[in-house]
């Protein structure tokens, strides 16, 4: 389910990424209890589009990584600087506690760094020529000791092109590339190794 941006929660990437506008907000088909948070991750680290019921999506992913690979969009150019900044990578913007944090955590999502984890949210990051965007997951208490997943995108775009190539792309992340992402999240959850299974959130 799409959730409203402005209703979310304060987290700790809201503090690393003030410049940074909320694109997406999506609960996730996930719920457990609050020490699940790294099956959710180890979820979404696993998470494909290409196959199955998601072969549209794949498709358009596949359709991106194309186009991409022929404007040399994703080609390594150095170390962009975050758009409007001068860092390189929100991982500069770190506080001491959190540095260091995202190592060993486990898979990631495609294509994405990881920035940091604690026991509630992570944050990784991608920068290509388009864009400079975090991927945020959160496990939110809905209620007392019920959880689910959130699935946040922040985005900085890379000047007209970004801002272009966004306003292109988003009828087609809303409306197929999200929803089999929550399809394959909600089959990976049901099949993932577990012990007594939570009870549902309403």
């Amino acid at each position: 389910m799409r959730l409203d941006p402005i209703e979310r929660g304060r987290w700790r990437i809201d503090e690393i990424a003030p410049d940074f506008r909320l694109e997406d907000v999506w609960a996730l088909p996930a719920e457990g209890g609050a020490e699940e948070f790294p099956a959710l991750l180890e979820v979404m680290g696993s998470i494909t589009l290409s196959d199955g019921g998601a072969r549209a999506a794949g498709l358009l992913v596949a359709a991106r990584e194309r186009l991409g690979a022929w404007f040399g969009w994703d080609e390594p150019d150095g170390e962009l600087p975050v758009p409007g900044a001068g860092e390189t990578t929100l991982a500069a913007r770190l506080p001491p506690d959190l540095r260091g944090s995202a190592q060993g955590a486990g898979r990631e999502m495609r294509g994405f760094r990881p920035l940091y984890r604690t026991d509630r949210e992570s944050a990784a990051e991608i920068s290509n020529k388009t864009v400079h965007a975090v991927a945020h997951l959160a496990w939110v208490e809905r209620a007392p000791g019920r959880y689910g997943g959130e699935l946040a995108v922040y985005v900085k775009p890379r000047g007209r092109l970004g801002q272009g190539y966004m306003l292109a792309i988003a009828p087609f992340r809303h409306l197929i590339v999200y929803p089999a992402l929550m399809r394959r999240v909600g089959e990976a959850w049901s099949a993932r190794p577990q012990g007594p299974r939570a009870q549902p959130l309403d």
